[in-house]
């Protein structure tokens, strides 16, 4: 066999990359989402009750909860954890957090996504960045 200079071994280490790169991320994902869900909890406008009960994250894999919002009921997809607001019984968060003609808006479904984004993104960046070198360095 023909010395390919490493070639085949670099190849063979960068497709162990994405699925190592997966298993790690996943976690590190839905612990993000649950940061944030807590997050919007506390600045929901009200201190215990339906809406702030909605709050929920969906894990990679599974399914929101229908007439959830942003988006309404759909699959979380391998590599995203949702967190979503509503469900059969509360239909109103946009309202709440848009506000009406009659009510002010009350926003916390935003607000609690854009104070946590950063730590969430630092640590998916983290999870795959320590993917990537674990993989890099097995030679397997």
């Amino acid at each position: 066999m023909a010395d390919d200079g490493g070639l085949s071994r670099f190849q063979q280490r960068m497709s162990k990359i994405p699925q190592t790169v997966r298993e790690t991320v996943q976690p590190a994902l839905v612990k993000s989402a649950d940061e944030v869900a807590d997050m919007q909890r506390q600045l929901a406008p009200v201190d215990s009750g339906d809406l702030r009960e909605s709050i929920t994250v969906t894990p990679p894999g599974q399914a929101t909860p229908a007439y959830s919002q942003p988006g309404g009921s759909r699959a979380a997809n391998e590599l995203e954890a949702l967190v979503t607001v509503g469900n059969t019984d509360v239909r109103y968060p946009h309202l709440v957090e848009y506000g009406t003609s009659d009510t002010p808006a009350q926003p916390f479904f935003w607000p609690g996504f854009r104070l946590t984004r950063q730590r969430a993104a630092s640590r998916i960046k983290r999870a795959i960045s320590t993917a990537v070198k674990k993989n890099w360095g097995s030679g397997k």
